[in-house]
């Protein structure tokens, strides 16, 4: 940090006892991030304070080499933004959008007696305040203020109540940034080299990816088994309630049988279960046929009593995983809406690790909970939830709904969008039940056993659980992930009173045969999961880490589950091998620890970051520092990797013993094997996930070649007609020969010789035609586009039938209108193209109104239905007012309401496109260009002034 940082190191955690009542006449220019927290605030601090946002952050490291100011590109360090060799001093730049903010903030400082940075309540926010502070270099006091929730006596008690900046956690943030601007810079130029341009590797990003990756690779390597029993219906007599009830054949003479824990992943029986038995389909049925009017008796009954505890509040990383279950929100949506409901004081502060409430918080959920339930359902004492917790955000709330009296979902149902609602009132009905009674009931196990006809003795278990008082679940009842066979708290499942030796008889008798599965993709909720139980990153940044390996291509989605790409397995592949530290989770959860130490002031930033780069005495043995630092690590390993090793996946051996495998090439991955010292490669669908690539769906790849399937030769023109599968489908095209180029021309010559050369004609496929089965004709009818219609008698333009991206159309000079089917191209005649043509021309969703594709039901946010569409870039789903492209991995078949009403979410937050500017007009003159000048001053002066009068709206006036 600079000296004027150092100044505040002392004082770490001081209170200042400044009070907001204190200096009559004094002005206070207060800082806060979002302009939706300035507005909230403002009102709340009465005279004296004006209120202003920074909107995020002014300020970061160089993004780029024309980032860097001119002083400093000619140092070695400039493309790290860090000097490296002058401990660890970061260069930082106020971004571009940011420096009239930053004016504007300077200027609001002349006219105040003192700043209070009141930024979020944890390191980033911490940062934040000090990067303001170096910016702003104010000449009066600075004050830290710090809420964790926006009400008026939580804003009032932080005015009263401030601090100094804290060092520590500024270095800790601090720290964290520069060693992710290391990491990234360092390895991921090793990833260009390697694998493929544009690619990115981090700290907390690599590893999740890689768990992805390892996920993948279990499902990849997973052989099913199956396994039989027999499900059976008892009867308990007419004076049992329930009469019939469930039970499972789990043994035979003895021997327990088979279920799917007790084999391994490759379909065997695990070596410690080696005296259970495997019934086979065979011998189930000949059971089930034996066991018909047979007698059963109650061997045994076993009951308990059932107890079941009410859930913590929520932290962030529950919070996430809750409304990614139960609501179907991915983690960015989920953390979006808390940030509108923090801002807007309904909930506290929605970035934490702590599970604990407030005094005032127990106080208030008790209270409500004994309105609403009554006091039965009250826990007799406070409950309060403290958790150890790894790589814990800085102490405050759990994230509940603000005050210290709770507003009821019906209380602030009108002032909630619909999202906001549903995350709002889960937030208060987990935070309400986290203070009730707990669940109780009995639990019943029951074995049951009867001889079959052949002889055997076969044992039936049933079980039962019945809730006598739901307690908390009279609240809330946590959602469960069905995929892992999770049940619900809430569920119950009843059996008759049996007492030992009663009598029984089976109704129905049924054969069941089982399948393994391998385990569950991640979903976003349990990626949450995974990072946190390993300790990896930290709560507040899994929504950005999960959308970040996305957005670079590593994982998409198929519905909800998480789909590593091919070009994942090879940078992980890399990883692993050369940079193995780099992606452990042992390390990478020990580094997390090591940078607490620094917040807490038990570490020195520069002296942690040397020996991490440089190497040193640092971390557990095999760590970065003691390798001998992540520049020796780099360095040593670049010239030590191959390429197309790391590039090619082994999957399996074809039915001749060939290797099949995935090569990640320059512009994209192929499949590949070598047959008798030839390669033969095919194309790989990019929707095809890594473990549904089987052996026989390689040999159907294979089939169809690469230079394509021939088709005939064109009678007119004597080229061969192929059919190809391209990246972007299927089309037919002419192979021409090859053009003559004589042996001494120059690398440019050569470039120009092609670049002058015929190029082929080429046409997608219709939607309705497939690779397998299209003819030379229908090639010959594609490649005879665009088709003249015929003449406009009027213009005398041209009118043309043509097959684009977006679909078939019309085409007259630079006017085009939309056709309703690819037939259409084909058979449109002049008279009828002439007809759509003196119609006024349609746009948007008047033109050609197609039926939907798919319907879908109520949209919970604009309640209007939502269907899928086709359109110019694909299916679609629209409620009418907003519009959402499928993903990649969303098919329509399988398109969920929950997963169109989430795209549609996404959309509906990004807000609507900017509307485009019309391009300037060239100046007539000289003396033109002079008047504009002038004209833009006072544009400008208008600007300022339009600020002034929109800021004051968040600023109160001094009485």
């Amino acid at each position: 940090m600079s000296g004027e940082q150092d100044s505040v190191a002392g004082a770490r955690t001081k209170k200042n006892g400044a009070s907001a009542g204190n200096g009559a006449g004094h002005r206070r220019l207060v800082i806060v991030e979002s302009p939706t927290k300035a507005r909230k605030i403002a009102p709340y601090l009465g005279g004296g304070y004006v209120v202003e946002s920074s909107v995020g952050h002014i300020r970061d490291l160089p993004r780029g080499a024309a980032d860097v100011p001119a002083q400093y590109k000619g140092e070695s360090w400039a493309r790290l933004g860090v000097d490296v060799d002058n401990g660890f001093k970061a260069l930082y730049v106020v971004t571009p959008d940011k420096k009239s903010k930053v004016t504007e903030l300077k200027g609001l400082l002349k006219d105040v007696d003192e700043l209070y940075l009141a930024t979020d309540p944890d390191r980033e926010g911490e940062a934040i305040a000090w990067h303001l502070l170096e910016t702003l270099k104010p000449k009066v006091p600075v004050r830290r203020m710090v809420f964790h929730e926006v009400t008026e006596q939580a804003i009032r008690a932080a005015a009263d109540s401030t601090r100094e900046l804290d060092a520590d956690l500024v270095d800790a943030q601090e720290t964290r940034r520069i060693l992710d601007r290391l990491y990234g810079y360092e390895v991921s130029p090793v990833l260009w080299k390697k694998v493929m341009p544009k690619l990115s590797a981090g700290r907390v990003q690599s590893v999740a990816t890689r768990i992805v990756v390892e996920r993948e690779r279990e499902r990849m390597r997973f052989t099913s088994a199956s396994y039989w029993d027999i499900s059976a219906t008892m009867d308990a007599g007419e004076e049992a309630s329930p009469r019939n009830f469930p039970a499972r054949l789990v043994a035979v003479d003895g021997a327990r049988l088979a279920t799917g824990r007790d084999f391994g992943s490759d379909g065997q029986l695990k070596a410690s279960n080696t005296e259970v038995r495997v019934l086979a389909e065979a011998d189930a049925r000949r059971l089930a046929e034996a066991l018909k009017q047979r007698d059963f008796k109650v061997a045994s009954v076993e009951e308990k009593p059932y107890t079941r505890k009410p859930y913590a509040p929520f932290m962030t990383s529950t919070l996430q995983q809750e409304a990614g279950r139960k609501m179907r929100f991915t983690s960015e949506r989920t953390m979006r809406i808390a940030q509108k409901l923090y801002e807007n004081g309904y909930i506290t502060y929605m970035r934490t690790d702590s599970t604990t409430l407030s005094e005032s918080a127990i106080s208030a959920a008790r209270s409500q909970a004994t309105q609403l339930y009554g006091k039965e359902y009250v826990s007799p004492s406070p409950r309060q939830y403290t958790r150890k917790v790894k790589n814990a955000q800085e102490a405050h709330e759990a994230i509940r709904p603000s005050g210290e009296v709770f507003r009821t979902p019906g209380q602030v149902a009108g002032e909630l969008d619909t999202d906001e609602f549903r995350l709002y009132e889960m937030i208060w009905q987990r935070t309400i039940a986290s203070q009730m009674a707990d669940a109780k009931g009995t639990t019943m196990s029951v074995r049951i056993v009867g001889n079959a006809t052949s002889g055997e003795e076969c044992t039936f278990a049933a079980s039962g659980r019945t809730i006598t008082f739901a307690g908390f679940l009279k609240a809330y009842v946590e959602a469960v992930d069905t995929e892992t066979g999770g049940e619900a708290d809430d569920k119950q499942s009843r059996l008759p009173v049996l007492e030992k030796d009663q009598a029984l008889t089976a109704s129905d008798l049924n054969p069941d045969g089982h399948t393994t599965s391998p385990p569950a993709r991640y979903s976003e909720p349990s990626l949450v999961s995974k990072l946190e139980e390993l300790g990896i990153g930290r709560p507040s940044t899994y929504a950005s880490i999960i959308k970040t390996i996305q957005d670079r291509g590593y994982v998409w989605k198929k519905g909800s589950a998480l789909v590593p790409s091919w070009v994942a397995f090879a940078v992980i592949g890399l990883m692993e091998r050369h940079f193995e530290r780099l992606v452990d989770y042992d390390f990478t959860a020990g580094m997390e620890d090591e940078l607490d130490r620094i917040a807490a002031g038990d570490e020195q930033r520069a002296q942690w970051l040397s020996k991490f780069y440089f190497g040193g005495d640092m971390g557990v043995d095999g760590s970065i520092g003691r390798l001998g630092g992540l520049k020796k690590l780099v360095e040593g390993s670049v010239e030590d990797i191959d390429a197309r090793e790391i590039n090619s996946i082994p999957l399996f051996s074809d039915a001749d013993g060939h290797t099949v495998v995935v090569r990640v090439g320059r512009y994209g991955p192929y499949l590949e094997r070598e047959v008798n010292g030839e390669s033969q490669r095919a194309n790989l669908p990019e929707d095809l996930p890594p473990d549904e690539l089987t052996q026989e769906i390689a040999e159907k790849l294979f089939a169809t070649p690469q230079e394509g399937r021939t088709l005939g030769t064109d009678p007119v023109s004597g080229h061969d007609i192929v059919a190809k599968e391209g990246r972007f489908g299927p089309y037919v095209t002419e192979v021409l020969p090859e053009i003559e180029i004589p042996e001494d021309a120059t690398a440019a010559q050569k470039k120009a010789l092609k670049a002058k050369a015929p190029k082929p004609r080429t046409g997608s496929l219709f939607k309705s035609m497939d690779i397998e089965t299209i003819t030379l004709e229908d090639a010959l009818k594609l490649l005879s586009l665009p088709r003249v219609v015929g003449k406009d008698p009027e213009s005398g333009d041209e009118i043309t039938a043509q097959n684009g991206r977006y679909g078939p159309y019309l085409k007259k000079g630079t006017d085009s209108r939309s056709l309703s089917t690819e037939d259409q191209l084909f058979s449109i005649t002049l008279e009828e193209a002439l007809k759509i043509y003196s119609e006024p021309k349609q746009r948007g969703r008047s033109a050609t109104a197609k039926p939907p594709l798919k319907e879908l039901g109520e949209d919970p946010v604009s309640k209007k239905p939502m269907v899928v569409k086709d359109g110019r870039f694909g299916p679609y789903v629209t409620d009418g007012e907003y519009n959402a492209t499928l993903r990649k991995g969303d098919e329509i078949e399988s398109l969920t309401a929950e997963r169109a009403s989430e795209l549609l979410a996404e959309k509906r937050a990004k807000g609507p496109a900017p509307k485009r500017k019309a391009p300037a007009r060239k100046p007539a003159s000289t003396t033109a260009k002079t008047v504009k000048a002038g004209t833009s001053k006072t544009a400008k002066a208008a600007a300022a002034k339009s600020t002034t009068t929109k800021r004051s709206s968040t600023a109160t006036k001094a009485k």
